[in-house]
């Protein structure tokens, strides 16, 4: 398995009354992390039917590459950014594709 990529899940709930400012920035993340070596699909989706929910479907070319993103200025900048705009910790979780 040694060439298999890396797949991401997050998901980030906004408080509701912070719902268009989180979304202006993650949306902040998404050209930055697409330019990043490794980065394969960096998508940010927003919930139908409840608008403060957001998930980040990524996909890596490998752990390094991910790791790398994960400490990255524009990641650092947003970090900072999220206090007072979600509900809860955001959830990382990491994949490998099995089918």
């Amino acid at each position: 398995m040694t060439n298999q990529t890396i797949r991401v899940v997050a998901r980030v709930v906004a408080l509701p009354e912070k719902v268009e400012a989180l979304k202006a920035v993650l949306l902040e993340l998404i050209e930055p992390t697409r330019q990043e070596a490794g980065c394969i699909k960096y998508e940010l989706l927003q919930n139908q039917s409840d608008q403060t929910d957001f998930t980040v479907v990524e996909e890596w070319a490998s752990d390094d590459a991910l790791d790398t993103h994960s400490v990255s200025d524009h990641m650092k900048a947003v970090g900072a950014k999220l206090g007072g705009l979600v509900a809860t910790e955001p959830d990382i979780r990491r994949y490998h594709l099995l089918a």
